[in-house]
């Protein structure tokens, strides 16, 4: 059955200034996984109802590492959301994927640690996919969006994602491309894998900031980066108006609505009643508190 948007954002400092986002507030929403990153930026455009939040806090006051994708993703969920469209600055791995342009992801290979990257745990324990990690609906009118706002793009991206802070030696930089990667982040995972588990189809584009280190010569500093971010703001700003304003009137069903549905192993005799009550908002469809 067809429902209304509503389309949750989250990005850096280049976002927060929503061109157009009607009854904008930020409000406060409780998670019991803990602190989001901030509050939540809530407003419509048009029909469509718009959640920003921003990944490192306003200000870019949290590392990658340090980030409660958890709360996040459950604080997006708690306010409605749909979809989830991920903007995020990146390294390329890619002398084709240049400094400036905008690349949509399609697949990660993950090498972060330590990070608690699922909801689920002892006593209910859930196995979703991911042998495809974004949503294809959204990462197309992604797409579209950026040549709408004459950005370069590139699809089909590998993302590899790091955990940081430090950004890569010479050698990773290296093997990561022989491993077929095309861009480099740290907050990519676990917040998609996350997005999959409370059924929110997700989709991530990377602005490119640098050529990470596997040139010679090359290095990447924090300078080279923000001006880059600087410089593709206003892009990435009217890609995000235009994906918006090029929603269908209505949202057709995603298979990823119900990528729970043969995920979850855990006998119910076997339920923890603790672990459920905070499942609340991320699988309420198909438990209720016991």
């Amino acid at each position: 059955m067809a429902s209304p948007w509503t389309i949750g954002i989250i990005g850096g400092s280049g976002l927060y200034a929503i061109e157009g986002l009607e009854d904008a507030q930020w409000i406060a929403v409780n998670s019991p996984w803990g602190a989001p990153s901030d509050e939540v930026l809530c407003g419509r455009i048009g029909n469509v109802r718009v959640r920003f939040l921003p990944r490192h806090g306003r200000g870019h006051p949290i590392l990658p590492g340090e980030l409660n994708a958890r709360a996040n993703i459950d604080v997006l969920k708690r306010t409605g959301c749909t979809d989830i469209l991920a903007i995020s600055a990146v390294g390329s791995l890619r002398e084709k994927i240049e400094p400036g342009r905008f690349a949509v992801v399609e697949q990660f290979i993950d090498r972060t640690m330590g990070r608690p990257s699922s909801f689920f745990g002892s006593g209910f324990v859930a196995h979703v996919s991911m042998a495809d990690p974004v949503c294809a609906r959204l990462s197309d009118m992604a797409a579209s969006a950026i040549a709408a706002a004459k950005g370069k793009i590139a699809t089909g991206a590998t993302y590899l994602a790091m955990e940081g802070p430090q950004f890569s030696t010479r050698a990773e930089s290296r093997m990561y491309r022989e491993w077929g990667a095309d861009v480099i982040g740290m907050t990519g995972m676990p917040e998609a894998k996350l997005a999959r588990e409370a059924e929110l189809p997700y989709a991530l584009v990377g602005m490119v900031t640098d050529y990470d280190c596997w040139r010679e010569g090359d290095e990447v500093d924090v300078t080279q980066v923000i001006a880059q971010m600087q410089s593709n703001a206003q892009i990435a700003r009217d890609m995000v108006m235009r994906f918006i304003a090029d929603l269908p009137e209505e949202r057709a069903p995603s298979p990823i609505d119900t990528a729970l549905d043969d995920a979850i192993i855990t006998a119910p005799d076997k339920h923890d009643a603790g672990l459920i009550a905070k499942l609340d908002a991320v699988a309420g469809r198909l438990i209720q508190p016991e």
